[in-house]
């Protein structure tokens, strides 16, 4: 048994230490918004928080974790920026089909906690990897921007 502090609560699951944690979250704990895209960390879907940091889940093995906390889309928006991340996403209606959508707003919600007024270059920084099929990249910018408090242009 592997213990896992996932979105505030303990878990424990019975896997081997090499499942990746993506697989974790879907498959054994059902907390199905966390993606599979790609399966080698290049597009983002997968993205969740570890201790605060965004991370691909579907190369991350759950033995490497300890007990450092996982949070998932499910529980971002109980954290301030993930709260303003996901109202920006709605108020500028960002979603297009939404496949990619919980791991940009896991991408964008890990940048505003740790800089809270990010500029282009940063959140360039922060998204690169982060892949819509959709092209809703200038949406997604204004979402940052709007949830980082800055006027939109």
């Amino acid at each position: 048994m592997i213990k896992l502090q996932i979105n505030g609560q303990v878990r424990e699951v019975d896997v081997v230490e090499d499942t990746p944690l993506l697989w974790v979250l879907r498959d054994v704990l059902g907390l199905t918004g966390t993606k599979f895209g790609c399966g080698i960390a290049q597009c983002g879907a997968c993205t969740v928080h570890v201790d605060g940091k965004a991370v691909r889940s579907c190369l991350l093995a759950v033995g490497a974790i300890g007990n450092r906390a996982v949070t998932t889309i499910e529980a971002v928006g109980q954290t301030p920026a993930g709260a303003r991340v996901q109202k920006a996403w709605l108020d500028l209606e960002v979603v297009q089909c939404g496949y990619c959508q919980s791991g940009q707003i896991m991408s964008a919600a890990a940048l505003l906690a740790a800089t809270p007024h990010p500029d282009d270059s940063d959140i360039d920084a922060a998204m690169a990897g982060n892949i819509c099929r959709c092209g809703t990249y200038v949406r997604i910018r204004a979402a940052i921007k709007k949830a980082a408090g800055e006027r939109q242009a």
